[in-house]
């Protein structure tokens, strides 16, 4: 299955989407904020970026661009409950990107998942 890097500053969305994708059989690396993730980016390597918009120091978008200079064609989902700012989202260059509006049902996220990865 995936290496998936997860990043989340709300705890509780962070377990509960890592624990979905977990029994999907994926291996999830957590973070709880940006600098964080580009941390466990410089040091590992990820099939998916899965990453909040709106976090506190580098937000999802700022992460996910730095994600894309260090590694062209990285796979994202990105996920926010602001759809104006998810929007902004779509402007990332050389990424598979998903974008998932919260709140979500967990299957959709893990469906998701399921289809990026067999592109």
């Amino acid at each position: 299955m995936a290496r998936i890097l997860l990043a989340d500053d709300d705890r509780g969305a962070l377990d509960l989407v890592r624990r979905a994708l977990e029994m999907d059989g994926h291996s999830v690396t957590t973070a709880d904020d940006g600098n964080e993730a580009l941390a466990h980016l410089g040091g590992a390597t990820f099939d998916v970026l899965v990453t909040d918009v709106q976090m506190p120091g580098l937000d999802g978008i700022a992460l996910a661009k730095a994600a894309v200079a260090q590694r062209p064609g990285l796979k994202m989902v990105m996920m926010s409950g602001y759809p104006d700012i998810l929007e902004q989202a779509r402007d990332i260059k050389g990424a598979s990107l998903r974008l998932v509006a919260k709140p979500f049902p967990i299957e959709h996220i893990r469906k998701e998942i399921r289809e990026l990865l067999a592109e």
